[in-house]
């Protein structure tokens, strides 16, 4: 996802502003560029290919100047900042445009120019410069041409725009996409994500959809789409600046995958009552009562939330005895879902920002569901749409694939089993002292499994030039294949596909040859029956797979030796309850997945798919 960055101020903004985009690297990209104003004058720097290639250009020559925007995006290879000459000569106005997300409709904004001005513009940041140079007369200011010009965009971006005839002015406008405010002393930030400017202030404002800002060094408007002025919260931002750095790992991935005990400990911290086992969540926004009168629940997500979602269903079908459905939020959006007032809907995402589960919430609002977030995000829409919320306060998640948020949604989800069982009497408080154990104790289980790093590299080189690949799993554990097999695909560009091991006979045993390698999910809580007869199931699909000519590799609990009699490699994890298991599973499949892609030479922190997305998971 392209990214943009401003600053205006006191200081050179050239530096700031690079320094930003290089902490939005991990957001994907092909170009990058930034436009500084000094004065009447801009002082414009572009390059394709990495940020390096645009440091490079401004060493080359330099640029001087106390304001500017910046931005690193998809396009083709072609920078995507307005060409200040090619708008000027156009409109007689001189506009620079940085643009992060895509806006959906500009070919129908283009006809509403004059045949002259359609032709000249490359890019959608020219197009939308034209756009705003268009309205840019008569004495309307830079704000009130950004709002005109923006009136009938859709999609989901967001802008930064300035004027040669407004010099020190930065206008800001958030269209769909998420867009923070900064607020600094004698100096303010504009950018559409917080690691950006975390070094430079912890002080942000949000922007709701529609709002156009604008920053001077002496401070910030808020206005809405009618041009109010509004006033939007300031947040304190209490993630270490530090989190957003590399920590001395070679990719932001590794370090995340390894932040994971930390993550769930934070998602669980001051939540659970250690002695009764009572979950305790104070900003669900659904009282108890409302609780007991459900009916039943709708879990949303996209990409690895939904993953999230189903195992979400195991944990409260079985804590809380309650039905629950789990809906893609790209399917939702556009479909008529029987829900009405007794339906609790859980909308889950790391960002809080994903556009088609926010479409879903807006849906299951109007059909009068009540919903709760699940997300690492307490400024974002949908916290501040829902009822309530759970925040995973896993801190910021720099590289593409999600990897420590989901394991913190899996804890967060976990935690809203447990309370909504206790609410409805169906977890007894020595059920409750069980979980709470297991909950409690699953960071040092985390641990456990992250010393398998060195075996899953090494069983690594034996998918790293696989063709294919199967994932299996059965009951809970059915997601967490589904997981393994999209971090594979999503990270080494391997072919691979999550499969209900019990649906093997109805297709994919006829793939099944020595050119495949399978990868099952084998682990077993003994204390618990139905798993026991999942675990003899896979026992008996991994010899059929062996005597097939398949080459399998098992993740399996320690000490399990049955599974290693068939198996070419066995990943042993801890053991712990059926519940909790998917998320010691987790740790290996995300670390082959790392160490399969390192082999194969691909960008770790900057997956092509993510990054040419408009919305995150």
């Amino acid at each position: 996802m392209s990214g943009i960055v401003g600053y205006v101020g006191r200081k050179q903004a050239g530096p700031i502003i690079l320094e930003g985009l290089r902490k939005l690297e991990y957001r994907g990209y092909d170009s990058a560029g930034l436009a500084v104003g000094s004065s009447r004058a801009f002082h414009v720097r572009q390059a394709a290919g990495t940020l390096r290639n645009l440091q490079a250009a401004v060493r080359l020559d330099p640029i001087q100047g106390t304001y500017g925007i910046g931005h690193t995006g998809w396009t083709s290879g072609r920078a995507n900042l307005a060409d200040p000459d090619r708008t000027s000569r156009a409109t007689h106005s001189g506009i620079i445009v940085a643009v992060a997300g895509k806006p959906s409709n500009l070919a129908a904004q283009r006809a509403k120019l004059p045949n002259a001005l359609r032709q000249s513009a490359r890019t959608d940041s020219e197009m939308l410069a034209l756009l705003v140079g268009s309205h840019l007369e008569n004495g309307v200011s830079l704000e009130e041409a950004v709002r005109r010009a923006t009136a009938g965009i859709r999609g989901s971006c967001a802008i930064a725009a300035i004027s040669k005839q407004e010099p020190g002015k930065i206008v800001a406008a958030r269209l769909g996409l998420a867009a923070m405010i900064g607020l600094g002393k004698n100096e303010n930030f504009v950018t559409s994500d917080v690691p950006a400017i975390l070094s430079r202030t912890r002080d942000m404002i949000q922007l709701e959809d529609r709002d156009i800002a604008v920053l001077t060094r002496r401070g910030v408007l808020v206005t809405d789409w009618e041009a109010r002025p509004v006033s939007r919260p300031v947040h304190h931002v209490l993630w270490d600046p530090l989190m957003a750095e590399k920590s001395g790992y070679k990719h932001f991935m590794l370090k995340e995958i390894f932040e994971q005990p930390r993550s769930i400990r934070e998602t669980v911290l001051g939540r659970l009552n250690e002695e009764s086992g009572k979950v305790v969540l104070d900003e669900l926004g659904v009282t108890p009562r409302e609780l007991r009168e459900i009916s039943h629940l709708t879990v949303i997500g996209s990409g690895s939330s939904w993953h999230a979602g189903l195992i979400a269903k195991a944990m409260i079908e079985q804590l809380a005895h309650v039905h629950v459905e789990v809906e893609y939020g790209s399917e939702f959006r556009y479909s008529d879902p029987a829900i009405d007032e007794r339906v609790l809907s859980l909308v889950i995402s790391q960002s809080g920002e994903t556009a088609d589960t926010l479409a879903s919430q807006e849906l299951a609002h109007e059909k009068g569901s009540k919903t709760i977030a699940i997300c690492n995000s307490v400024a974002s829409r949908i916290a501040h749409t829902a009822r309530g919320a759970i925040y995973t306060n896993a801190g910021p998640e720099m590289a593409a694939a999600s990897t420590k948020s989901f394991a913190s949604q899996l804890a967060a989800l976990y935690l809203f089993a447990m309370h909504l069982g206790q609410v409805r009497g169906q977890l007894t408080p020595a059920g409750s002292m069980r979980c709470a154990r297991g909950i409690l104790g699953l960071p040092g289980l985390v641990e456990t499994a992250l010393e398998l790093a060195g075996r899953c590299e090494r069983i690594a080189r034996q998918l790293a030039h696989a063709g294919r690949v199967l994932f299996l799993g059965r009951g809970v554990h059915y997601p967490i294949a589904l997981e393994g097999a999209r971090k594979l695909q999503e990270l080494a560009h391997i072919p691979a596909i999550g499969c209900a091991a019990g649906e093997m006979r109805h297709g994919p045993t006829a793939i099944i040859d020595a050119d495949l390698i399978v990868v099952v999910i084998a682990t077993v809580d003994p204390a618990h029956r139905s798993s026991q007869l999942r675990y003899e199931r896979i026992v008996a699909q991994v010899r059929e797979l062996a005597a097939r000519q398949a080459r399998v590799i098992c993740i399996a609990n320690q000490g399990d030796r049955r599974i290693s009699e068939y198996a070419h490699e066995v990943i042993p994890v801890p053991r712990t309850h059926e519940l909790l298991l998917p998320v010691v599973e987790l740790i290996p499949l995300q670390l082959l997945a790392y160490h399969v892609a390192v082999l194969r030479g691909l960008d770790i922190d900057q997956t092509l798919d993510v990054g040419r997305s408009v919305s995150s998971n």
